[in-house]
């Protein structure tokens, strides 16, 4: 190596030291700069703490209400019930695939947060401590929400009733103000007190959470949720083979009914005749075969029904899907609250470190500029 080569490296060896040594003497003065507001750095500590131990004391605790169940649904194509076409023209029946794709895979998660299912829960009367009441009222009465309306009379006056059911789902007349406060509480509740989810995916277990600061409107809403999306679920899957079913009973019991009339014309018109003149055979003989004719005929199409009514309900058993309840809620519920340790630490350790932040930027900061531009 020449001598000028050795003489760069040498320079550049002898500027990082300065450079470690600038930086090891800045790091000092800051730190011993930190040490003349230790009295400060510790009283904010203190402050924070002393505002994390209000802070854990004051929090209203939270109720965790938990359902998990397993949902077991029969896959295939028809329900098996194909060969009742022959039967569908007569009958008018549909036997079509299953109407419970809507329901298939996570869709069944979004219906859990639906509007009108967490509608029809709230508007379901429960009665706590011998008295009965609307969990929509139990939510505003808990959060306090009627005293935020006292200076708001047509806030005050609103009742929450229900008006009327339709198919098994309550029914409410629309009003502005009331469907703007509902709309409110449903999407409070979706976002911070309803959580369905799958915990496994390779399983069929669904998982429904509710949050609240009531531990009994936790728990209430919680069971009253499930119950109504599970059987407006069972019900819509079942609903077009329920039908059929219907239709199918209606018309058995239609030709049973004319056969069985039928059998009493044929036997009325043999007892009418007791004596009657082997000559005039017609007014026995041929009604007596046309009822016979008849009842025969009703036999026949009779059979084939129940045939394919028994078939159509075996076909809606294999259709209705099966749901356990695996765990339910019961009390005590399972509480959420800031730890009052953990909470004085935390804030009392990001208060001060915010303040020590403080003084490096701008009190050790500007004095360092001062110091470099004097």
């Amino acid at each position: 190596m020449t001598k000028e080569g050795q003489e760069e490296n040498h320079n550049a060896f002898s500027k990082d030291d300065i450079s470690i040594k600038e930086f090891n003497f800045k790091v000092r003065d800051w730190f011993q700069f930190i040490q003349t507001k230790w009295i400060m750095i510790i009283a904010f500590a203190l402050l924070g703490g002393l505002s994390g131990f209000v802070y854990a004391y004051l929090k209203s605790p939270i109720y965790k209400a938990t359902t998990t169940f397993v949902l077991e649904d029969e896959k295939g194509s028809g329900s098996g019930l194909g060969s009742l076409s022959n039967l569908a023209s007569m009958a008018g029946i549909d036997f079509g695939g299953s109407g419970g794709g809507i329901f298939q895979g996570d869709n069944i998660l979004g219906l859990y947060k639906s509007r009108s299912m967490l509608e029809q829960t709230l508007f379901t009367e429960v009665e706590v401590d011998g008295k009965k009441q609307l969990l929509i009222d139990r939510y505003i009465d808990f959060n306090k929400m009627r005293e935020k309306w006292a200076d708001k009379p047509a806030f005050s006056s609103i009742k929450f009733t229900v008006d009327s059911t339709k198919n098994g789902l309550k029914v409410l007349k629309p009003v502005r103000l009331r469907d703007s406060i509902v709309s409110e509480i449903v999407k409070k509740i979706n976002q911070e007190g309803l959580v369905v989810t799958k915990p496994d995916k390779k399983l069929s277990s669904i998982q429904v959470d509710v949050m609240a600061k009531d531990e009994v409107f936790a728990k209430i809403f919680n069971d009253e949720l499930v119950r109504n999306v599970n059987e407006f679920y069972l019900n819509t899957r079942t609903k077009k083979s329920a039908k059929n079913i219907e239709i199918l009973q209606h018309k058995k019991d239609s030709v049973e009914n004319v056969m069985n009339g039928s059998i009493f014309r044929a036997v009325a018109i043999a007892d009418a005749t007791p004596n009657l003149n082997p000559t005039r055979q017609i007014k026995r003989v041929a009604p007596a075969q046309q009822a016979q004719f008849s009842a025969e005929t009703n036999k026949a199409i009779l059979a084939e029904l129940v045939k394919n009514l028994e078939m159509a309900k075996m076909g809606l058993l294999k259709e209705a899907p099966l749901i356990q309840i695996i765990d339910q809620p019961i009390y005590p519920l399972e509480k959420e609250q800031p730890s009052k340790i953990k909470s004085v630490l935390l804030i009392g350790f990001l208060l001060s470190f915010f303040y020590i932040l403080y003084l490096t930027v701008f009190s050790y900061g500007i004095k360092q500029l001062k110091k470099e531009n004097g």
